[in-house]
């Protein structure tokens, strides 16, 4: 078995996105020293964005990177417990809750789950090192920067057909590539993406290389899945809209979950299936995925565990 971690901490924290950060914030300044881990990824999906221009407070913009350091920066100031580690295990059946990171165990009587969600991804040549200059996963945080440019959107659920609608505001021209012949998507969506003038289909395709050009990408190659032909296909950007995957790996089961694996909460609120574990940010969110609403999120599911610890922790199963 791990080691145990001295003493029991009032409140654990598991991810450093902009969820875990405001959590950290919120929950340091009511003095309940929370300790934070900030995971595989550390700042979360933003650290792979580059310039972020909807952030409020910001009316110049900010590199995504940057953006996470403020934040990081703020919730040491008030002496958040940082720990450089992912978390491998919980255990949510006991009190207090076990939380396995390295090779110890730390225990803890609150917990919050914020450890978010990641895009799901082609995994062609050229995507990875083209993410920031031509290649994305949100058009909402990147759209704006492709005023005028002939995009594509590969994927076919209601993600993508948002996706493709939202980038007829700034792009010239949107082409859908689907692998398939039909969409995925709800029939109202498509029906709303088949109506706009600006987005054009590719059918039964798939995108096999990403191309640049000077470190930005000038294309995309394809493939036509009747045919097995394939060609190159001009674009300056590419949005993969094929879903994202809450990372909740590390929770084996103990949360309800939604169809799609997304920690389920009750309606406004963070509070999840289990009495003291209270989830924030993109794992519990699969509509807006925004720093800021996350960041909200955050400060609801500290304040909900600064409650819980001072007089809710002998609520029956019935009360929470």
């Amino acid at each position: 078995m791990s080691e145990q971690h001295d003493g029991v901490e009032n409140l654990i924290i598991i991810g450093s996105g902009p969820a875990g950060w405001t959590a950290a914030v919120y929950a340091a300044r009511a003095n309940l020293k929370p300790m934070l881990f900030e995971g595989n990824q550390p700042g979360g999906q933003l650290t792979i964005t580059t310039e972020v221009e909807n952030y409020p407070g910001f009316p110049k913009g900010i590199m995504g990177p940057e953006l996470m350091e403020q934040f990081k920066a703020q919730a040491e100031r008030f002496e958040t417990r940082i720990i450089p580690e992912h978390v491998s295990k919980v255990d949510l059946k006991s009190r207090p809750f076990r939380v396995v990171a390295g090779d110890k165990t730390y225990l803890a009587n609150a917990l919050i789950v914020s450890s978010g969600a990641s895009a799901k991804w082609l995994d062609v040549p050229g995507e990875q090192e083209l993410m920031g200059r031509g290649v994305s996963g949100c058009a909402t945080c990147d759209g704006f920067f492709f005023k005028n440019h002939h995009v594509v959107v590969i994927g076919g659920g209601d993600t993508a057909m948002e996706e493709a609608n939202y980038l007829t505001k700034h792009a010239s021209k949107v082409t859908v590539i689907h692998r398939r012949d039909k969409l995925r998507a709800s029939k109202i969506m498509e029906e709303r993406a088949r109506a706009n003038p600006k987005i054009e289909w590719l059918w039964n395709t798939v995108v096999t290389e990403v191309l640049s050009t000077d470190g930005k990408v000038s294309g995309i190659k394809v493939k036509n899945l009747m045919t097995g032909t394939e060609s190159p296909f001009h674009c300056t950007g590419v949005f993969v809209a094929i879903g994202h995957e809450p990372n909740t790996e590390f929770l084996e089961g103990q949360l309800a979950v939604d169809g799609n694996g997304y920690v389920k909460v009750r309606p406004g609120t963070t509070r999840t299936s289990v009495r003291g574990v209270f989830a924030a940010g993109d794992v519990m969110d699969s509509t807006y995925r925004q720093a800021v609403t996350a960041a909200g999120t955050g400060c609801m599911a500290a304040i909900e565990a600064e409650r819980w610890l001072s007089h809710g922790v002998h609520l029956t199963e019935t009360e929470w």
